[in-house]
């Protein structure tokens, strides 16, 4: 629970840096490490919806999925997320040539839960037992 309000936190402040107009974000540190890269930039939006968005989207669900105790879709949003976030560290790196900290922050979040997602995914019952 605690891993997905992070990932919100840090969803929201993305998105808050897409919105915000042009300026020295806190996680400017230079031209190749800063998050301008990814929200005002080429990665800014995925399938013509902002790149926050999406993640902050699979951040709630894996939040409502933790506290309901859905661990199939926790498990399941964790690995699209997981995938999703390698997508744009790939492209960070290999396209735009700037690395964004609160995005690998996103990525080492999403790695957390995809490893616990996948122990109580593990755990969990099959589903022809679950009535």
């Amino acid at each position: 629970m605690y891993l997905a309000l992070f990932g919100i936190v840090l969803a929201l402040y993305l998105f808050y840096e897409y919105l915000a107009p042009v300026h020295r974000s806190l996680c400017y540190v230079n031209s190749t490490i800063n998050c301008e890269a990814s929200t005002k930039g080429p990665l800014a939006h995925t399938l013509g919806i902002p790149t926050a968005l999406w993640g902050l989207t699979g951040y709630v669900i894996i939040l409502i999925s933790s506290l309901k105790k859905w661990p199939r879709l926790l498990w399941g949003m964790a690995t699209f997320g997981l995938l999703f976030c390698l997508r744009i560290t790939f492209l960070e790196i290999f396209v735009v040539k700037a690395i964004c900290p609160v995005c690998l922050a996103c990525q080492i979040d999403m790695l957390a839960l995809f490893t616990l997602g996948f122990l109580l995914y593990r755990q969990s019952p099959p589903a022809s037992e679950v009535k």
